[in-house]
């Protein structure tokens, strides 16, 4: 069992906690202060940091994103780090433009922000990721094709309307929202509230909830441990997500080696339940599973920043953004100036280049968080002076409670394989749900105005319209999905109206979804 023990000393209204190894909260541990003073320098420092380590992170794991799945990366596999030139290379990898969407994700929104202020309204965010030029997928993706059709948020990320509700998607973009809430918890939820339910509701929404907790609570302490177990007060008890994070601290505690908490975890949450993709497959990009290593990676990497990405990149699945969550939450902790030079040269050479899709750099954007944060520190009752900021601290506060697939869960896939042209196409089913996973087969580069047509019936009666563009960026990113069939034998036909032999429409799988019992 491993032993924990904090120290943690209050000097002038301050927070100073140390953590001497992994795992929960010692019940005489430390408390949030009610308010905190830090030095303006030392802000900025702190929320470069985070940025940075953020982009340290995933451009470690770039080499790794979902090549292990379901396994652990063995040591025997190098990642490499060279001295310097790695920055550029992958800055510039014509095969991984998507590398870097955790960060022009976020950078979205802290534009947006940057143009029209705090109280933006959240059409604004939705209409900005929708229209924007970089390639998406899942929640993302599904959201995307909602706003584009007219469904705006909330509803855009509901699981009604966005089957991968539950994927890793607001998690991985949320890092903006606790940076821009130093020690301020409520806050980052708000703000996730907003703009996490443009794509993700439910398990995938808290995802972004905890990770920009994490980073909010990383300005008032070096303790891991009690960032890790504090922002986790912001989820709702009875959630999985809550339940799988809080079984992974209690692992850390139990076992020395991270590897056996990996199995741990895998063998009781390893099967993803909520992504028709991930669904009886290696593949897991649910929100849970994925925080759960960059909880690892912290806990087991103990404050030293290469083992803490190392750890949340051997972890496997989305193996970039996982570090990146990791670096940038150690990152903000230690603030940009403490973090080690050997990680720091790759970085400092793209610092001043925009990222893709977007007209900001890493150096732009540290000051625009800084004011974000100066400003949402005086609305939280805090002072901001010459040279000192005051914070008033918030301690968190759960979320509300929701849940993706009420009373649902995936009972079989169906390899379909399939191009039906004009004619129709006939799947009988049992079931309360199903989701056609597919596309109109056209590749990245298409940006052609076709739009396929299709009829849906159930059960002979008229379910949907569906129009299915070829342009990648538009496109539907599943076929058809239906939650809301009686538990029983259904018949689904549909007919393509319009077929293109040059983009044909392929049906990929059929995911059923029974009662849960």
């Amino acid at each position: 069992m491993i032993r924990r023990s904090f120290i943690f000393v209050v000097m002038a209204g301050c927070l100073s906690v140390g953590m001497t190894s992994c795992g929960v909260r010692d019940r005489n541990g430390p408390e949030l202060p009610g308010r905190y003073m830090l030095g303006k320098s030392d802000l900025l420092d702190k929320i470069k940091g985070g940025w940075v380590g953020q982009t340290i992170g995933v451009t470690y794991g770039a080499p790794t994103e979902f090549n292990y799945n379901s396994r652990i990366i063995p040591d025997s596999v190098e990642i490499p780090w060279p001295e310097n030139g790695y920055g550029l290379y992958w800055w510039h990898h014509k095969k991984k433009t998507g590398l870097y969407d955790d960060v022009y994700m976020d950078l979205t929104f802290v534009d947006i922000y940057n143009r029209y202020g705090l109280d933006a309204p959240v059409d604004c965010f939705a209409m900005a990721f929708a229209r924007a030029d970089y390639h998406l997928f899942h929640a993302n993706q599904a959201a995307r094709y909602n706003i584009l059709s007219g469904i705006m948020p909330p509803v855009s990320g509901h699981w009604q309307n966005n089957p991968h509700a539950d994927c890793i998607d607001f998690q991985i973009e949320s890092d903006f929202a606790g940076l821009m809430s130093p020690g301020m918890p409520v806050t980052s939820s708000e703000i996730c509230d907003k703009i996490g339910h443009i794509m993700n509701y439910g398990d995938g929404w808290y995802g972004g909830v905890y990770i920009s907790g994490m980073y909010s609570l990383a300005f008032l302490t070096d303790d891991i441990g009690f960032i890790v177990n504090e922002a986790l007060k912001s989820i709702p008890e009875k959630s999985d997500f809550r339940r799988c994070i809080e079984d992974v601290i209690g692992w850390c505690g139990e076992y020395e080696d991270w590897k056996d908490t990996w199995q741990a975890l895998e063998t009781k949450w390893g099967n993803d339940l909520s992504c028709p993709k991930g669904f009886e497959e290696p593949f897991n990009i649910e929100a849970k599973m994925n925080a759960a290593y960059v909880v690892m990676g912290l806990l087991y990497g103990e404050g030293n920043f290469g083992r803490t990405i190392d750890i949340a990149a051997r972890c496997g699945q989305d193996s970039d953004c996982n570090p990146a969550s990791a670096g940038g939450i150690l990152g903000t902790v230690t603030g940009y100036s403490r973090i080690p030079e050997k990680w720091m040269n790759n970085i400092r050479e793209v610092e001043d280049l925009n990222f893709p899709f977007t007209e900001i750099s890493l150096n732009e954007v540290y000051d625009m968080s800084l004011e974000h944060a100066l400003e949402l520190v005086e609305r939280g009752g805090g002072t901001v002076g010459e040279e000192v900021v005051e914070i008033l601290c918030q301690a968190p506060e759960p979320v509300r409670y929701e849940k993706s697939f009420e009373g649902m869960i995936p009972v079989l896939k169906k390899e379909l394989n399939m191009f039906p042209g004009g004619e129709k196409f006939s799947f009988p089913f049992e079931g309360k749900g199903i989701v056609l996973t597919g596309q109109i087969r056209s590749g990245r580069s298409d940006t052609s105005d076709y739009v396929g047509k299709a009829l849906v019936h159930i059960d002979g009666e008229f379910a949907d319209t569906l129009y299915l563009p070829a342009d990648f960026r538009k496109r539907k990113f599943d076929i058809y999905w239906n939650f809301s069939l009686e538990d029983a034998p259904h018949r689904l036909e549909m007919t393509l109206l319009n077929p293109d032999e040059g983009k044909p429409l392929e049906l990929g799988t059929a995911v059923i979804y029974a009662a849960r019992k």
